[in-house]
């Protein structure tokens, strides 16, 4: 397959990840719904092999992302937040995400490639929530990390699925929150 000379010359014929030049391959970062150049990446065959089989990831390779997370394309950020978060479990991950700055639109984009296995993600009655959603509260919650209570019957706009079918993301007051599904009815 051939790879477009506009995405080999925006990488500088380099992998967008490591920065190799052997073995260089376009990929269409899922769900594909149209292929163009901003939902595609060009990368080596090493970043491809682990971002395609995750039993073969290779940590330290992935160290690379300390620096192309900075990117200003929006398709290397969203892939960028997917393998940080993949990589999760080894903890240096965690900082990078936490420093990690993305608009919400390429953050809900990041995220609908991160699907649970368990099954959809169900509110209070088993009605299935999709990526953009708005809900409303049935319950009231004390919210941890931004020190308040989300209110029975208050609207969590814009949700986002999480790696988890019991949980959702979601701005409630003008704050990101994650909350429990079963704790909020779709509207």
């Amino acid at each position: 397959m051939s790879i477009d000379p506009l995405l080999l010359k925006r990488a500088d014929s380099k992998c967008e990840f490591c920065g190799s030049e052997e073995e260089l391959a376009t990929y269409d970062i899922p769900p594909i719904t149209l292929k163009s150049l901003d939902k595609s990446l060009l990368v080596c065959s090493s970043c491809l092999d682990q971002i395609e089989h995750p039993e073969k990831m290779q940590p330290n390779h992935w160290r690379c992302l300390n620096d192309t997370m900075w990117s200003e394309i929006p398709a290397i950020q969203a892939m960028s937040w997917r393998m940080l978060d993949r990589l999760r479990d080894e903890g240096w991950p965690n900082d990078l995400l936490e420093m990690l700055y993305i608009e919400d639109d390429v953050k809900k984009w990041a995220m609908s490639g991160l699907r649970a296995v368990d099954g959809p993600t169900l509110d209070s009655n088993g009605v299935a929530f999709a990526v953009g959603d708005t809900a409303i509260m049935i319950k009231d919650v004390f919210i941890t990390g931004a020190n308040f209570t989300a209110k029975r019957g208050m609207v969590v706009k814009n949700i986002a699925l999480t790696d988890t079918n019991r949980s959702i993301e979601g701005n409630l007051n003008g704050t990101r929150v994650v909350l429990g599904a079963k704790t909020l009815k779709k509207v």
